[in-house]
């Protein structure tokens, strides 16, 4: 009696520890989880408005021009004779005198004045003299009077204006296109050009892609712009000093060839007053050049100086054989394959991670821009991988990486938006501080609200963003618009800048950003005017029309493509910032997963008082108002466009958004509804969500038969969506599925705790139940528990334990994830064979009665959880609710953990203490090793990708955009290293199973 109390004592001391230790893990998940929110700043930009319509005023005939004879001018007078003849007529003759003095050629001032029939342009410098060319040019465009700024004198407020390089060189191939599922933000620009084999260039290409460039040049000029970044760096260099390239290895020969196929083109931007900086992702390398630092440092340890001094070595050689090259552009914060272009050995790896190596980097790249009178110009940005992921957003982190490094020669960029390109966000702080030379980054074709398909008129917001940030910061010398880049290139509309396409949407936000960073204060909706003048009509009733609808493309935006009460917030999750879109993640794709979509309605619940109907509403007023954008397009007159091709693509872009918009306004009723039934077990809502599910299944069938296929108007990847309504249509039966197992199990458990006392111990089965009983709650009666048992009860023993975990698993996945019940129960019977097999001739019932025992209680429990409203209630009070959470987990750990507990506690009755321990470690050790190397054979994102697929827990986009190794910052050899854990725990439990050796006393 005494050791029956002893006994029962520890197991209760046991249980309490377990339950502790459970809620430790809860609360550590929670902390990881991290999931919290907190008011966002938003910016407040003027409401847009519309100007009063005015006369267009035909440009005079340029009779007479005086001008400097250099190619910069000879260029610029060829844009103001082009805009000349692309005007409806003339009216009048002038003449244009230009002239430059002798003051600092890089001075973009100049004075208008003379008369309107005598023009002369005054400037200190050649880059005054001509800005003041392109300006005319400009006013010409635009419709209105050349004389307009006689008298003034005009100045640029930044003189750094850059932008990326469009299209340039990429090739128009619609099929690329037609998927839609091509997720890569390789631009493949040059691959027409660029031969795998000697002599690596492929002439006629590069004659295309010469025109291609010159052409893109002539425009940003035209549009403002003073500087470009070119794709690439690592394969363009040699590295002759540091004999990285073995002789007669062909990275070299082929760097050469690079060389002297795209000089002419730097060549031709230096000519044309343009600067040309590099641009590239670090680390950046190729086989060699990674086997080379290998080698040399062990590693690619990107925290030791000697590494850059390699690539700064590179630099050195470069810039002394390319002197048109004025520096190189870095970004540490994205790479990876995502970037790479397949058949080309070069390539990123996302290595430069660490305060200390980012520092690293720096300081030894930049004092060798400055030794070599170049720039380096470093981006903020990062995706939060690593110590420095936060580096764009944290005031905080940006002084630590950035601290201190105040070269002459930097430059750091940094995106105006307290994140990526989304409405909804914040201006960035970081903007404001640092000792260091800044320039701003804006994106004109906005990725994230489908890639500029959409009208979006980004003038008011971009005009407070420059004022507020030159404001707070004088260190800000300049823009980097970016006219095309940005997120996949072939997974949305074929819109390729001055190319293919309905491009001449987002030109506004191009032409904007330029003139904004010219002149802060300038007139935005003069600037929409002009835009619609030059590229639709000279109707004042057309124009008005354009410029109507475009003052409402924001409000369409901002309300159908967020859901405001979530936007509105700062979310933080497990380390990172997650954006306010999230429930289009990304791009294209509608999310169907549990986490983003419960926490997404649990924030917009709790912002708006629980009115999730308020939450909704945004939707049906951005479909409103996009219904009247499409009517204002409409109806124009078809005789005054320009060209009849740009208003039917105009119509159609706008019955395009109407339709999305509809899609999302439908979808964002069904998830809210979803989640409130999850929330509230409304019956009500529950109706709701199916109504709302059945006009969404609609809508969907109706856009993709529109849509699919169509490279200008692509249709949305609504798989993750559909397989998330596939999900939440089982939800109810599988509740009702689990409230029946949940009966059973119960039953089970009555009969064997009342059995003992009852007749009811000589019903068949009951043994079985009584057995299990005693083994998942005193397991050392495990063994006399099953003492004499029948054959029906052994099979019941083992049958009911194992058919409620099956049962229990498929419920908890809908019946949709084999691949979660696959590696489950693949443990479990490693585990139990391995048990099994160490047993040998001794009884392997008790073992049975505790483990199943043990399983019963622990399915019980998950059967409870998801009872409610299935498995899609389950995971929404895991992601949502903090306390139960940490309860259910509390538990859950302390039953998983007394399975081996007990198991151990019924084999020490027939084994010993040590040796019943060593045979449970050792089912552990294999129940851990085997299915992680099944896992290790597959790969690690292979086959969490398949396993996230089929339970829809994480964004479906996840896998294909980033993958989900690199965005939660799990090494690829995760599941090696758990392989060599249960290997370990498997070897120790082999030694402790070995029988000890007899001691023999030598006489």
């Amino acid at each position: 009696m005494a050791q029956a109390t002893r006994r029962g004592i520890l197991a209760v001391v046991t249980a309490i520890v377990l339950l502790a230790l459970g809620a430790g893990v809860g609360v550590v998940l929670g902390d990881a989880l991290g999931i919290r929110t907190e008011p966002s700043a938003q910016m407040t930009p003027a409401a847009p408005v519309a100007p009063a319509s005015a006369t267009v005023v035909l440009p005079p005939e340029f009779t007479e021009v005086e001008a400097p004879d250099t190619e910069r001018m000879r260029v610029a007078l060829e844009s103001l004779s082009d805009a000349a003849a692309a005007a409806s007529g003339t009216a009048g003759a002038a003449s244009l005198t230009v002239v430059t003095g002798a003051g600092d050629p890089a001075d973009e001032t100049y004075e208008l004045t003379g008369t309107p029939d005598a023009l002369r342009v005054e400037a200190a410098g050649e880059d005054g003299a001509v800005r003041g060319v392109y300006d005319l040019a400009a006013q010409i465009r635009a419709g209105r009077s050349v004389a307009e700024r006689l008298g003034e004198t005009v100045s640029s407020r930044l003189p750094l204006r850059m932008v990326d390089m469009g299209a340039v060189a990429v090739e128009l191939d619609p099929a690329e296109w037609e998927a839609g599922t091509d997720y890569s933000h390789a631009s493949k620009a040059f691959a027409d050009v660029i031969l795998a084999d000697a002599p690596y260039i492929d002439q006629e290409s590069l004659a295309d892609a010469y025109a291609d460039f010159d052409a893109f040049l002539r425009h940003s000029l035209a549009n403002g712009y003073n500087a470009v970044a070119f794709p690439g760096l690592v394969e363009f260099l040699t590295f002759d000093d540091m004999q990285v390239y073995a002789a007669g290895d062909d990275h070299r020969a082929k760097a050469l060839a690079l060389r002297d196929a795209f000089a002419p083109m730097w060549e031709r931007a230096d000519e044309l007053g343009v600067k040309v900086f590099l641009r590239t992702d670090m680390l950046t390398l190729t086989t060699p050049l990674e086997q080379y630092l290998t080698d040399r440092f062990g590693s690619l340890d990107t925290e030791n100086a000697d590494l850059w001094d390699v690539y700064a070595a590179g630099l050195d050689e470069l810039y002394a054989a390319e002197p048109a090259l004025d520096g190189v552009l870095i970004r540490i914060g994205e790479a990876g394959r995502v970037y790479d272009v397949d058949g080309w050995d070069v390539y990123s790896k996302l290595a430069v991670t660490s305060v200390d190596a980012v520092r690293a980097m720096l300081q030894t790249l930049t004092p060798q821009a400055e030794g070599a009178d170049r720039e380096v110009i470093f981006r903020s940005w990062s995706v939060g991988v690593g110590a420095v992921g936060d580096m764009h957003t944290s005031d905080a982190s940006y002084d630590a990486v950035l601290g201190g490094i105040d070269s002459p020669a930097l430059i750091v960029s940094t995106k105006y938006t307290l994140g990526d390109f989304y409405s909804w966000l914040p201006l960035n702080t970081t903007l404001a501080q640092g000792d260091q030379r800044r320039i701003v980054e804006f994106q004109s074709r906005r990725e994230f609200e489908n890639f500029g398909a959409f009208p979006n008129d980004l003038g008011t917001q971009y005009q407070f963003a420059l004022q507020e940030l030159l404001a707070a910061n004088p260190k800000i010398e300049g823009v980097w618009t970016w006219t095309q880049d940005g997120g996949p290139w072939r997974a949305g509309p074929m819109t390729l800048y001055l190319k293919a396409g309905f491009w001449q949407l987002y030109e506004l936000n191009t032409v904007l950003a330029a003139d904004l960073a010219r002149d802060p204060d300038a007139d935005v909706a003069r600037i929409l005017q002009d835009w619609a003048r030059q590229w639709f009509s000279e109707d004042p009733a057309t124009v008005d029309a354009i410029v109507g609808a475009m003052t409402l493309s924001r409000p369409a935006i901002e309300q159908g493509m967020y859901i405001q009460p979530f936007a509105e917030q700062r979310v933080f999750a497990i380390g990172l910032e997650p954006p306010p879109m999230m429930w289009i993640f990304e791009w294209d794709i509608l999310t169907g997963d549990s986490a983003v979509l419960d926490v997404l309605y649990a924030i917009s619940r709790d912002a708006t008082g629980g009115d999730i109907d308020a939450a909704i509403a945004g939707g049906a007023q951005a479909v409103a108002d996009a219904e009247t954008m499409r009517d204002l397009i409409s109806s124009t007159d078809p005789a005054t466009w320009r060209d009849a091709s740009l208003r039917d693509a105009f119509t159609g872009t706008m019955d395009y958004e109407v339709d999305v918009l509809r899609l999302l306004t439908s979808y964002r009723a069904m998830i809210l509804h979803q989640a409130q039934w999850h929330d509230t077990l409304s019956p009500d809502a529950y109706a709701t969500w199916q109504s709302d599910r059945d006009r969404f299944e609609a809508l969907a069938a109706q856009h993709v038969e529109t849509y699919a296929g169509d490279i200008d108007f692509p249709a949305f990847n609504l798989t993750a969506a559909e397989l998330g309504v596939q999900r939440a249509d089982r939800d109810l039966a599988m509740a009702w599925t689990a409230r029946v197992l949940l009966l059973l199990a119960g039953l089970w458990l009555v009969i064997g705790m009342v059995s003992s006392r009852t007749r009811l111990v000589r019903r068949p089965g009951a043994a079985a139940a009584r057995a299990a009983w005693l083994g998942a709650t005193r397991p050392w009666r495990a063994r006399e528990s099953t003492l004499g048992m029948l054959g029906t009860d052994r099979v019941l023993l083992i049958g009911i334990p194992a058919a409620l975990l099956v049962g229990t698993r498929a419920v908890q996945t809908s019946f949709l994830s084999w691949t979660h019940l696959a590696l489950t129960l693949g443990a479990w019977l490693v585990f139990a064979l391995v048990v099994r097999l160490l047993v040998g001739r001794r009884s392997p019932w008790p073992v049975i009665a505790a483990v199943g025992g043990v399983i019963v209680l622990r399915c019980i429990l998950t059967l409870l959880a998801l009872s409610f409203t299935g498995p899609g209630g389950y995971w929404f009070a895991f992601w949502t609710e903090p306390v139960p959470r940490t309860l259910y987990i509390a538990v859950a750990f302390a039953l998983f953990v007394w399975v081996f507990v007990a198991a151990g506690w019924a084999l020490s009755t027939q084994l010993g203490a040590r040796r019943a321990t060593g045979v449970v470690l050792t089912g552990v050790g294999g129940g851990l090793a085997v299915p992680a190397a099944v896992v290790a054979f597959i790969g690690l994102e292979r086959a969490l990708t398949l396993w996230n697929d089929e339970m829809g827990l994480l964004p479906w986009g996840l896998a294909r955009i980033l993958g989900i190794t690199v965005y939660l910052d799990i090494p690829v050899s995760a599941a090696w290293y758990a392989v060599g854990v249960g290997l370990v725990v498997a070897a120790v439990g082999v030694l402790l199973t070995l029988p000890r050796r007899s001691r023999i006393s030598a006489t």
